[in-house]
């Protein structure tokens, strides 16, 4: 293939550089420069991706970039302060800017390259006679399906009541699903409009992009003539869809969408694409065709839960089709998801079985046109094909080929009788496409098997580049073979972002391009995925990105590691931003795995750097801060930032590991891991690493029990903070760093003694998270704010913010989230008189954070817990958990509840007799010890109660005053919590 931009003709594979009929002298290195950005072009290329993949394995500086730079910059004509074809980032690289398209190399000869010329229009194809009914290829037609279209029609009905439905139709392959439904779409195309989207999953590489059938209906509907409605209608109720489909916007209105909209959740698009099909129903009827959903990606499936679940008025009729049996092998969740919305009622499932011997004579009476058909026939047939609706067809369509089978005036004929017929039947689908391959000429058998690497659908211009034919000419016998032979069918035209229009046709059945894909040698495979995998990738250009799955699956199957690696983490990096968790982890473990075949050299290292910053937030969100998982990946992360000598990259890692150990509760290595990002800071003259640093050294002194220097760190953070500038930042460290800020400072606030404030500044930071629209910082400030709530003894809030978390947690899979959720709303519920399910809940939310490694925090939950058991009259039993509590503050050094976990052993031991008012005593006073040390006036008060009301039982009524009137008037603000309550209360008693 051949680059061209400008008056420039690059010609890689005869390294050649060509302005106009001239050629352009440049060094060896100078050119590979050259090719490395424009194949890259769009791309931000940085300083050390071009000195690796130039000179790899060789110590150069960047000087000697520089100097290819300046060469190539001289030779195209350009100066850096205004570039034409190359610009430059700051500090950072280059990006090639210029539009380019392509065209094929030609052979190198003497003297300058012949310039490209436009290939002859191809002779026309002659059309074909009509040929008689018992020769004719079989038009595809509905036989003894009435039944199942009716259903489909009572469907469409209840929709056009705006009661939605989701019908989902099942059977095997070939069973005849996908006609049901396009008989059915035909027969709606007669009345009134409608809206009309069809989505394809596709087995190489549906299940690797998040919402792909979806936003392949979407994209075709929005190119219909009332394609600027619908456009109109998701910029306005699903932006972050419209995001995702780029085609449909001019580029200038594509960027000012993406600062309009580019903050999401996955809870957000779910409910943005439900609400927007409202909306879009209200004008007219709204029918989603998504087919072979045994092969889509999860998110889909979702949606597709999600939206059945929605009780609003929508004229909608959602038609999925797919496999039992290929879901079932597959283990895919399409099949759960069926049965849950068909057992509550929000859909229907219909399957198709195979014809009787009725459903096989109807048939050839069809196409028979009305001509008798022998019984004897009809038994044989069906016994021969048990009815399978495609074997049926297909053993007809050859025996009337081959003569042993016509259609006389008396009725249909076996020639040679019915052992002749009998013999001609193959002893499977699989055995009689092969041969009716087989019987192809084999320049069509080649295109074919080219047209399978493709896909069940393919475009004309990408077999072209895997036949090495002209485009038209490829057309053109594609047509031939969907009109005589009907292996494949015309599915419209596509344009590609080069400008190129293509034809796009798919196969008959997936089971045709299924047998051809399997009869590829791996050496012909491997060619064609190559290059089909090249012509794509220089067809996007710098939209590639769009296509990354596509793209991803061919430069693997073309032994391309290193392309297929890129597109994959292309491909994760799309699936995080449609929140789509399960699809990027997916992309980047073949990644990971497609990596180690390559040779261990620099690249390798510092692409397997990236693939693993970006895996880490994944894996995190799905498993929990503490996972294993997690150690694994960024200890590996800095293994390789220390043989690559990376210390921009090593903050990232630092920010995952020091996460990691705070909650393991390993807080002195959390510590010095914090205290390295704010040495690391000072060198970079970073804010965003010093940020890191305050909010994370907060954090584990937060936990440690020093607050004061805590709300020293945390205050500093927020100071640094900004918005805009870390929000880009959020998606490789997990969560928001200023969301974590104002809720640490919310807790010590608290435990100083500053109850109204430390509300005020958890709300700020609730705030944020919403506004920031980021998943998993939403859940951390949810949290969080529970744990305020708690400590405020505030049981109904407690309640409402923690089910909140739950709802977000269970969407997103949070595992660590939806454990602390658990705990918290159990806690809420022993407040509410429902001890026993809110003491289980607790239970269960301590055991799911143990069993994914998480022990931060583990002491003040125990307390909770053994408040809870005192509450329900269990005080042994919580005195047994107090001591498990005192247990990790002594070896985990975790001594934020230290103090309450002495005062609450002083009232469990109360509860348990009335003689052990000493043993309590000594336990209150070492509460006010511990609290007093750490200045958690909080604590200090709760304490100064406990024991105050002691005293006044033991008749020390003025020892009491003297003990709680000073901590009392401390207080500035709070006088509307339980805690300053019951002290004013006991003080005036």
């Amino acid at each position: 293939m051949q680059w061209h931009f400008g008056p420039f003709r690059l010609d890689r594979a005869n390294a050649r550089l060509w302005r106009a009929e001239q050629p352009v002298t440049l060094r060896p290195k100078t050119f590979e420069v050259l090719v490395y950005l424009v194949t890259h072009a769009g791309q931000l290329v940085t300083k050390e991706a071009l000195l690796d993949a130039i000179w790899p394995e060789t110590a150069v500086g960047e000087g000697v970039l520089k100097t290819s730079m300046t060469e190539l910059r001289k030779a195209l004509g350009e100066t850096a302060k205004a570039p034409q074809w190359i610009a430059t980032v700051h500090r950072r690289g280059y990006r090639f800017v210029a539009p380019m398209t392509l065209g094929e190399s030609l052979p190198l000869e003497e003297g300058p390259t012949p310039p490209l010329t436009p290939l002859p229009a191809p002779a026309p194809v002659p059309a074909l006679p009509p040929l008689p009914v018992s020769a004719a290829p079989p038009i595809p037609c509905l036989v003894a399906r009435e039944a199942e279209l009716a259903t489909l029609h009572r469907w469409f009905a209840k929709a056009l009541q705006g009661e939605r439905q989701l019908g989902f139709i099942t059977g095997e392959a070939g069973i005849g699903k996908t006609i049901l439904v396009d008989t059915f779409v035909t027969q709606l195309a007669g009345q009134d409009p409608l809206w009309l989207g069809h989505g394809q999953c596709i087995e190489q590489y549906g299940a690797g992009e998040a919402y792909l059938p979806l936003l392949e209906a979407l994209g075709q509907m929005g190119r219909t003539p009332a394609g600027p409605q619908l456009v109109a209608l998701l910029h306005q109720q699903a932006p972050s869809w419209l995001l995702q489909l780029p085609a449909l916007l001019a580029p200038a209105e594509y960027e000012a969408l993406q600062r309009y909209a580019g903050g999401s959740t996955r809870e957000r698009m779910l409910r943005e694409l439900a609400e927007a099909v409202e909306v879009l129903t209200a004008t007219r009827p709204c029918v989603l065709v998504l087919e072979d959903l045994h092969w889509s990606d999860t998110a889909t499936i979702e949606w597709l839960a999600y939206v059945g679940r929605r009780r609003e008025p929508a004229r909608l009729l959602v038609l999925g089709t797919y496999r039992p049996v290929e879901a079932l092998v597959r283990a895919h969740p399409v099949r759960a998801m069926v049965q849950e919305l068909t057992v509550h009622g929000y859909g229907a499932e219909l399957h198709l079985g195979e014809w009787s011997e009725a459903g096989v004579a109807a048939y050839l009476t069809q196409r028979g046109a009305g001509a008798e058909v022998p019984a004897e026939l009809v038994r044989v047939l069906t016994q021969r094909t048990d009815g399978h609706p495609l074997f049926l067809v297909t053993v007809v369509d050859e025996l009337v080929r081959q003569g042993r089978l016509q259609v006389a005036p008396t009725g249909w004929v076996p020639a040679g009788g019915l052992d002749a017929v009998t013999g001609g039947v193959p002893q499977s689908i699989r055995h009689l496409l092969e041969h009716q391959v087989a019987q192809l000429p084999l320049a069509d058998q080649e295109l074919l098997a080219v047209a399978s690497v493709a896909g069940v659908e393919f475009a004309v211009a990408a077999i072209a580049a895997g036949v090495q034919h002209p485009g038209e000419d490829v057309e053109a016998q594609c047509d031939i073979l969907a009109r005589r032979y009907q292996v494949v069918q015309a599915r419209g035209t596509v344009v590609w972002p080069d400008g190129t229009v293509t034809s796009r046709y798919g196969f008959r059945h997936a089971l045709y391009q299924e047998l051809l894909y399997e009869r590829v040698p791996v050496s012909r495979r491997v060619r064609w995925h190559q290059q089909i995998g090249m012509r794509l990738e220089g067809a996007f250009g710098p939209r590639a990105g769009e296509v990354a799955a596509e793209l991803a699956v061919h430069f693997a199957h073309g032994r391309d590691a290193q392309r297929a690696v890129q597109y994959l983490q292309r491909a994760a990096e799309t699936a995080i931003q449609r929140h789509a968790p399960r699809e990027a982890l997916s992309a980047l473990t073949r990644a990971l795995d497609l990596l180690k075949t390559l040779p261990d050299t620099p690249a390798r290292a510092q692409w397997e750097l990236r693939l693993l910053l970006t895996l880490g937030p994944v894996v995190v969100a799905a498993q929990g801060y503490a996972a294993t998982d997690v150690e694994r990946v960024y200890v590996r992360a800095w293994q390789l930032c220390d043989q690559l000598g990376e210390s921009a990259q090593l903050f990232p890692v630092l920010v995952g590991l020091r996460r990691f150990y705070q909650v393991r509760a390993a807080y002195q290595t959390a510590r010095e891991l914090g205290e390295q990002l704010l040495v690391m800071a000072q060198s970079l003259d970073d804010p965003a690493v010093l940020l890191e640093g305050r909010f994370g050294i907060g954090i584990t002194l937060y936990y440690l029990g020093d607050l004061v220097a805590s709300r020293e760190q945390c205050t500093q953070g927020l100071r640094l903070y900004d918005a805009q500038q870390h929000r880009a930042r959020t998606m490789f460290f997990g969560q928001d760093p200023g969301v974590a800020c104002h809720t640490y400072d919310a807790l010590a606030l608290w435990l100083l003694g500053y109850p109204d404030q430390a509300l005020y500044r958890s709300r700020e930071g609730l705030t944020l998270a919403q506004q920031l629209a980021h998943p998993f910082s939403l859940a951390f400030a949810l949290l969080h704010s529970a744990v305020l709530h708690v400590a405020r003894r505030e049981g109904q809030a407690t309640h409402e913010v923690s089910e909140a978390a739950l709802t977000l947690a269970r969407e997103q899979e949070f595992a660590f989230w939806l454990a602390w959720g658990t705990f918290l709303r159990g806690w809420a519920l022993t407040t509410q008189g429902e001890e026993r399910e809110g003491i289980a809940q607790m239970c269960q939310g301590l055991e799911a954070t143990r069993a994914i490694g998480a022990e931060v925090g583990r002491s003040g939950f125990l307390a909770l817990l053994a408040a809870a058991y005192g509450a329900a009259a269990q005080p042994e039993k919580g005195l047994e958990v107090l001591a498990e509590a005192l247990c990790v503050v002594n070896t985990r050094g975790e001594r934020y509840y230290e103090a309450e976990i002495y005062r609450l052993t002083g009232e469990l031991l109360l509860a348990c007799s009335a003689d052990r008012h000493a043993a309590a005593e000594a336990s209150f006073q070492q509460a006010l010890v511990v609290a007093r040390a750490q200045q958690a006036k909080s604590w200090e008060l709760r304490t100064a109660v406990s024991l105050g009301r002691l005293w006044q039982q033991q008749g020390q009524r003025a020892k009491a005053h003297e003990l709680l009137a000073p901590i009392y008037s401390w207080f500035t603000e709070g006088f509307d919590t339980p805690d300053l309550q019951e002290a004013k209360t006991l003080l005036e008693a």
